[in-house]
Formats: structure tokens, sequence, C-alpha cells
């Protein structure tokens, strides 16, 4: 797919209120790059619900994730009780901090922005402004704090709590190292497998406008930039599938089906596709346990097809949010990345409401996710009207710089 011409297409199945089945139609959008979606107020509410849902859902988890990153179950359960962990602990100083997949999560948002914004120009290639995101997400990681020189540091890079080094991948830290865009052709990291790419693709989800094969391409291309793996960067890619159809009202399983049907005409699939159908199939057998999150994993839990397997079945079989987000860090693989990927695709089923207020009330950063979800869903509904040809927000502009 040529990304450089591609136009996101709205499909006659948009997103309906949170928790309900209906399904109104999609907001219209032309191929213009000045046009813009005519959303209605209750869409606009819903999608702006979902949105925050989907980013809050994934600090949350990933916050919950972070207290027992690198321990086994057992070692879960001698810490913190045969229950094993069952709310937000204290790690790196204090209940409710983030990991590099939240950073990185809020700086995809960011380049999503600012491609939407860079439109305007003529210019319209996601991957290089989401690659240009992940350079200012690198920069925290070496950084004392926000460098003023930087001219394309925006708001998010502005903000100081970010600069902080939180376990982030060594393929995100090499692939970001230096200017050079990997590409599907051309991947960075070929034999990197790990799920750092997956987790910082569901904002990818988000764009409720675009045809699921582009949400799929976009979240490959974004990947094969740290993470050149196959079974990596397609589980990126069936992971923003997921999340899009959840987005615009489908069911969870309707969504990893159509995924599914995504993915197999993909080369490489089968990892990725018997992943996600050993999570459908573990959800229809008996009581969800931490035993069975754990046959999920037959390795040692941290490739990303077996995360992403995970992160489904705990959204699968979840009573509620904090049920599912117990069950997704309960267990010796990658906490913080299964945590963070179920409680986004709970946040983006269920909207920002079903997420619970005690555990937010803790999260590190919450003010900036919700500020970076709130424009996120402005840019995708009024774009038109903070940066189009007739009507200029200056004070937008200096937000997400088009340079």
């Amino acid at each position: 797919m040529d990304t450089s011409t591609a136009t996101p297409t709205a499909l006659p199945d948009a997103a309906a209120p949170a928790g309900t089945g209906a399904r109104p139609a999609a907001p219209a959008v032309t191929s213009s790059a000045t046009s813009t979606a005519l959303w209605g107020r209750a869409e606009q509410q819903d999608f702006r619900s979902r949105v925050r849902g989907t980013l809050l859902g994934s600090a949350i988890g990933d916050a919950l994730g972070a207290p027992v990153a690198g321990l086994s179950l057992d070692g879960i359960r001698e810490t913190h009780g045969l229950a094993g962990l069952t709310g937000p602990a204290p790690a790196y100083g204090r209940r409710g901090s983030v990991t590099a997949s939240t950073q990185l999560v809020l700086f995809t948002v960011d380049g999503l922005i600012r491609a939407h914004v860079r439109r305007d120009t003529g210019g319209w290639h996601p991957p290089t402004d989401l690659h240009r995101a992940y350079l200012r997400w690198a920069a925290t990681q070496h950084d004392w704090g926000p460098d003023e020189r930087r001219k394309d540091n925006g708001w998010l890079a502005q903000q100081e709590w970010l600069y902080a080094r939180r376990g982030p991948d060594r393929a995100c830290m090499t692939g970001f190292a230096d200017d050079m865009l990997g590409t599907p052709d051309q991947p960075k990291n070929p034999t990197a497998r790990d799920a750092a790419a997956t987790v910082r693709s569901a904002p990818f989800g988000l764009l409720v406008g675009w045809e699921p094969a582009l949400v799929l391409q976009l979240a490959v291309e974004c990947a094969t930039q740290s993470h050149g793996h196959p079974t990596a960067f397609l589980s990126a890619g069936a992971f923003a599938v997921i999340v899009h159809g959840l987005t615009r009202g489908d069911s969870l399983d309707g969504a990893v089906q159509r995924a599914l049907g995504l993915l197999g005409a993909r080369a490489s699939h089968q990892p990725v596709t018997d992943a996600l159908q050993r999570a459908v199939s573990a959800a229809a057998q008996g009581e969800p346990s931490p035993k069975a999150v754990e046959s999920l994993s037959p390795g040692d839990g941290r490739d990303a097809e077996d995360a992403l397997a995970v992160a489904v079945y705990c959204a699968l079989v979840a009573e509620d949010v904090p049920h599912g987000l117990r069950l997704a860090v309960n267990h010796g693989g990658d906490s913080t990345v299964t945590g963070a990927m179920c409680g986004a695709l709970l946040g983006a089923l269920h909207g920002e409401t079903a997420l619970p207020a005690a555990w937010l009330a803790d999260l590190e950063g919450r003010a900036t996710i919700l500020e970076l979800a709130d424009d996120f869903a402005l840019e995708m509904t009024q774009g038109p009207a903070l940066h189009g040809p007739s009507a200029s927000a200056p004070g937008w502009l200096s937000r997400y710089p088009r340079g």
C-alpha cells in the first residue's frame, strides 16, 4: 500500500454509543484533505468516550502490571498473596506509575494528530510523522527534560513527567536511535519479536474513518520501525484492527474475527492467527484462571503473538474491567504489556466510564492522557475548523506544529 496517497474513507457501521448494540450511520468523509466528518453530538460524545477509554484503560493496565513485571506467577503470589496482585501497588516509587508502554502510546497519538495537521501542506505520509513522534519519545529517554531548542517539540514533548526511563524495550531504543526510517521492505531489528510495538499500536485503531485494511497496514509499517520480525509487526496490525472494530461498535469476538480475516492474506501470519484462535477457544472453556492465561504463552510469554493472545483472552472473559486487568497481569509473562493491551481493549469496548475510578485516581499523568485523548477526538471530528483554509487556531498549530 502506498500510504502517501491513501485516504481514509468511512464505512457504514461507525461506532455506536458505548454499551449499546445500535450502529448508526458513519459520518461522511470525503477525499479532500480539508474536509471533515459530519459528526452528530451523540457520535462525538461516544467517540471521545472510547478514545478516553482506550488510552486511560491502556495506562491503568500498564500501571497495574508494573509492580509485578519480571515476576513468575509463584513470585507474584509470594509477594502479594495467593490471590496475586488485586489492585494498584507501588512501582518506580509510587502507586499508579506507568512504563515506557504508556509513553509510546501517547507519542503514537501525538504522531497521528501531527499527520492529520500536516495534510494541509500537501504532505500525507503518516509513517513518517509517527517516526518523528517516536524520535521525540527517544529524546525523553536520555534528556533531563524538555529541550527548548527543539523546534518540533510541540505540547506533548514539553511534559516533564515523561522524561523518565521506565523499562524501555531494547528494540525501541535501537530502532529510534537514528533518523533512518524502518519499512516493511527494510525493517529495523528483524529478529525482534516482543510486544513493545504491539502495545503502542492501540491508537491506530481509533482511526474510525479508515478502512480496517488501512489500519492494519499503517500499524504494520510503524511497527517495522523498531520490530522487524513478522510475528511482531503482524501482531501490531491485528491489535490495531481489533481496537478499531471495538471503537466502531463491534463485539470483541466480531473484531477478532475481522482481524483473523485480514491476517489470512498476509505472509507469515500463521503464528499470530494461531495465537488469536487459541485465545478464542480458551475463552469458551471453563472458568477464567491464571493457569488458563499461562497456557496461552507456551514460551516465556514475551513474544508479541502470545501477549496478544493473553490480552484478547482476558478481555473476552472479563466480568468487568478490574477482573479482566487482574487476569491480564497475574502471570509470568510481560505483565505491563498484557495489562496495557487488555486495558485498551476493554476501554475501547466500554468507554471511559467503565474504568475503575479508584485506579484512575492514582494514575500517573492522568491529566496529560485526558488532554491528549480530547485533542485527538477534536482533531478527528473538527480538524478543518482548527487548521483549514477558512479557519485557523494558532494555539493548535503551536501544540501540534506542522514542521
